[in-house]
């Protein structure tokens, strides 16, 4: 399974020697009482949402706004090691990877929604060894922003030059900020590029396994996961067998896309194959609610031709006709030697019978 993003992960351009201590997304990752940490010894600050009118010990900045407003929030960024640090802070726009995560764009990269609407009045932050320090920053959204559902995040970043062979280390915390835009809410969720292929074994009188594959699209402006189902069957319905329970896709941001791969196992060769897969897009909001919306459905069909077999009768239909040949050959033969026979008998008795007529 792939999500479509031409982004690059934030985590791909840090050092791998360091890659314990990087991105962690609290409300993406479950971290507990809205505090995001990273394991790695030389990380010693963490980072939280502020206590404000929104709530308190938030696991991630949820905001639902109108185009033209903007909403007043801070990070609370607490240094727990014995020596000052200097952090960049910054936004960035959020996308799902291919493994099915949520993650940021990286450093550097521009950001066209959540990261480009968040401004702070600096890019930095300085906070004592043993103190708390909040961030301030606003979240301004365009009057001319599209109504919908947008996710980023803010970031905390500290590089440190490598002790070995020169790496740079870019150490980061963050949090998740979900925001809704008011107007109309058109959530959509189209399958696309579906089809079936059907793999035989060797055994040329079992089944095989089949492969439904098809592409979730976020056609709308909601954030959507899905609950899905596939089967398939012969001709006339015959031989149907269902793929099972099969697991949600990931939380799809508006536009994205993430491919499937559904295998249903002891599919008997029935030459043509039929597929079917049932869709049931799910919205889900910044509280985490869910709701249903009317199922969306695609087929495709397929070949299941028992290679296998078709080989196997092919050969015994050719050794058939060998045999049948070799019998008609023998048998002209037998005719041919008989005839032969029949001939130099009657030639035998010819010339006898001249013999005694001469005496």
């Amino acid at each position: 399974m792939n999500v479509h993003r031409s982004a690059r992960s934030l985590l791909s351009t840090v050092a791998v020697a360091v890659a314990v201590a990087t991105l962690s997304l609290i409300g993406v990752i479950g971290m507990p009482a809205g505090v995001a940490h990273a394991e790695g010894d030389d990380v010693t600050w963490t980072v939280r949402t502020a206590s404000n009118q929104y709530g308190a010990e938030r696991t991630g900045y949820n905001y639902a706004i109108t185009p033209g407003a903007s909403v007043d929030d801070a990070l609370v960024v607490a240094n727990h090691g014995d020596t000052a640090v200097v952090l960049g802070v910054y936004a960035a726009d959020g996308y799902t990877t291919e493994s099915g995560q949520f993650d940021l764009v990286v450093a550097g990269t521009q950001s066209v929604g959540v990261g480009a609407w968040v401004a702070s009045g600096t890019d930095h932050i300085t906070v004592a060894p043993g103190e708390t320090t909040e961030f301030p920053f606003t979240l301004a959204v365009p009057a001319n922003a599209t109504p919908g559902d947008y996710s980023g995040g803010i970031v905390t970043s500290l590089t440190q030059p490598g002790t070995e062979n020169g790496i740079t280390v870019d150490r980061r915390l963050g949090i998740k900020i979900t925001l809704r835009v008011g107007g109309d809410l058109a959530p959509a969720l189209a399958v696309e590029n579906m089809h079936v292929d059907w793999n035989g074994g060797l055994n040329p009188f079992a089944g095989g396994d089949a492969t439904i594959g098809y592409t979730l699209h976020n056609a709308g402006n909601a954030v959507l996961s899905a609950q899905q189902s596939a089967s398939v069957a012969g001709p006339f319905g015959w031989f149907g067998a269902s793929a099972g329970t099969l697991d949600a896709p990931p939380q799809l941001l508006p536009g994205e896309s993430w491919n499937v791969s559904v295998p249903v196992r002891d599919v008997p060769a029935s030459f043509w194959l039929g597929a079917s897969a049932s869709v049931v897009p799910v919205v889900i909001d910044a509280s985490g609610s869910t709701t249903d919306l009317d199922p969306v459905t695609a087929s495709a069909s397929g070949w299941a031709v028992p290679w296998m077999l078709l080989v196997v009768v092919l050969v015994l239909a050719a050794l058939i006709v060998l045999g049948v040949r070799l019998r008609r050959r023998r048998a002209a033969s037998r005719l041919a030697a008989e005839d032969a026979r029949v001939q130099a008998a009657v030639a035998s008795a010819l010339e006898s019978s001249r013999e005694g007529a001469a005496l």
